[in-house]
């Protein structure tokens, strides 16, 4: 297990996590001191514990909007391999037909050929 010194509202914590993930959790205690200080420039000094509150609300609802976006996102992919899908089933279909099309004017050629060949050997 790691453990990794991180800076939060100016006092200096020691977190232990995954072997490797030392940057990660790192960079996760920069965003919430950050987010900390950008609020108590809006608000000014209102205490630590406000402080660390809104700003951990304030992160997850950033994460709630981003869930609700995901959600949307992988509801409308859902929607476009379906209509995808329906799509490619026609194109199959239209394939089959047009290659039964030009059998059949193969077909017909062969005995227009086949005709006119006839007639010509009636000269």
């Amino acid at each position: 297990m790691a453990q990794v010194n991180v800076r939060i509202g100016g006092r200096l914590y020691r977190l232990a996590c995954a072997d490797g993930e030392e940057d990660h959790l790192a960079g996760l205690a920069a965003r919430l001191d950050a987010k900390m200080d950008e609020l108590r420039g809006s608000f000014g000094e209102i205490g630590d514990t406000r402080i660390t509150v809104m700003a951990a609300l304030t992160m997850a609802d950033q994460v709630g909007e981003a869930e609700r976006r995901i959600a949307a996102l992988d509801g409308e992919n859902d929607r476009l391999r379906a209509e995808l899908a329906g799509h490619d089933a026609r194109t199959a279909a239209l394939a089959e037909a047009a290659a039964e099309a030009l059998d059949a004017a193969a077909a017909r050629v062969v005995r227009i050929a086949h005709a006119l060949d006839a007639g010509a050997a009636g000269d």
